[in-house]
């Protein structure tokens, strides 16, 4: 009981909320960490307390049903919390799954951080698919409303993330970008007489990589092209600074891969969550997210105390590579 009520300490503290909210999502983010799994009724049979399981299942149903968010508030927390204090390296991308005939479907803006992301940000798309750039352009403002573009870094994504005007956007907005585009996206040649597939500008043999030194025009909005062979192909990206650097800085994306990994199955199993209405899948997100943060937190004060053997599966921009080092 002594964590529940430290850990309630904390959230009453930047939340003000009722004791006893704060007491039960407490109870929540334990829970989900002890059962590893999104099932509310596993979930409601590991709290603390005399109350028998039914009871914790209908107060946990009451939480999602019925309490009111403020989501920039609850970015902050996140950020506060669990975020590095310098700029950010923003990752943005998708998770998602079927139950029954429901399409989830989440995009996720997340803070790169120590080879994990932490989500900030998030939304339920209404469809199957590919995120639209009206879509993106949402997410990204709700961002820079709460914390402004200084705080990026620069924000990296995949090559589902493209077009002209998700690129004049960015620039307009002056957020910097670290960009994987298609293989198949069209240049000028020299002489703007002719299109050709942006593959041919790089004759690379596996494992070269090659920076262009001047900015080419993809989609109308000149960038900065860098491009790694792969074993399965080129990876090129697209940035509109630090050419000599993209690849790496394109590789961070991974963060939010592996985020989604934690989240569910090798970790909080979030597929297994019978939830279906949009409300209560966010705000299963957000305590998915803290109790997440927690444990990244906790692990990393730990292994300041006494060193922790681990593995580190490190791979490439597009998992090209994939080398395995034991620290």
């Amino acid at each position: 009981m002594r964590e529940i009520n430290s850990l309630a300490k904390e959230l009453k503290g930047v939340f003000g909320w009722h004791q006893a909210r704060v007491v039960l999502l407490a109870q929540f983010i334990i829970a989900l960490v002890k059962v590893r799994s999104t099932n509310l009724t596993q979930v409601a049979h590991v709290f603390y307390g005399t109350a028998l399981p039914a009871s914790n299942y209908k107060r946990l149903q009451r939480f999602l049903r019925e309490f009111t968010l403020d989501y920039d508030q609850c970015a902050r927390v996140l950020a506060k919390w669990f975020c590095p204090e310098d700029a950010w390296i923003l990752c943005l991308d998708r998770t998602n799954w079927q139950f029954g005939s429901l399409k989830i479907n989440f995009m996720v803006l997340a803070v790169a951080h120590t080879g994990l992301a932490i989500p900030l940000f998030w939304v339920l798309l209404p469809k199957k698919g590919n995120s639209n750039t009206d879509e993106r352009k949402i997410l990204i403002n709700r961002f820079v409303n709460v914390f402004g573009t200084k705080k990026i870094a620069y924000l990296t994504a995949d090559r589902e993330f493209k077009g002209k005007d998700w690129l004049q956007f960015l620039v307009d907005e002056k957020i910097p970008f670290c960009l994987r585009i298609p293989n198949n996206t069209q240049v000028w040649n020299k002489h703007r007489n002719q299109q050709f597939p942006v593959t041919r500008m790089f004759g690379l043999q596996q494992g070269e990589r090659m920076s262009l030194n001047k900015q080419r025009e993809i989609w109308g909005i000149p960038v900065f092209l860098s491009c790694l062979m792969g074993k399965q192909g080129r990876v090129i990206v697209a940035t509109n600074s630090q050419p000599k650097t993209a690849i790496e800085r394109y590789a961070v994306r991974w963060s939010i891969e592996t985020l989604f990994g934690c989240l569910k199955s090798r970790g909080f199993n979030l597929e297994a969550t019978h939830l279906k209405h949009h409300e209560r899948l966010d705000k299963l997100f957000f305590v998915l997210a803290l109790a997440f943060g927690w444990c990244f937190t906790l692990g990393i004060w730990q292994n300041t105390l006494k060193l922790i053997k681990w593995r580190i599966q490190l791979i490439s921009a597009t998992r090209l590579e994939s080398v395995t080092y034991f620290v």
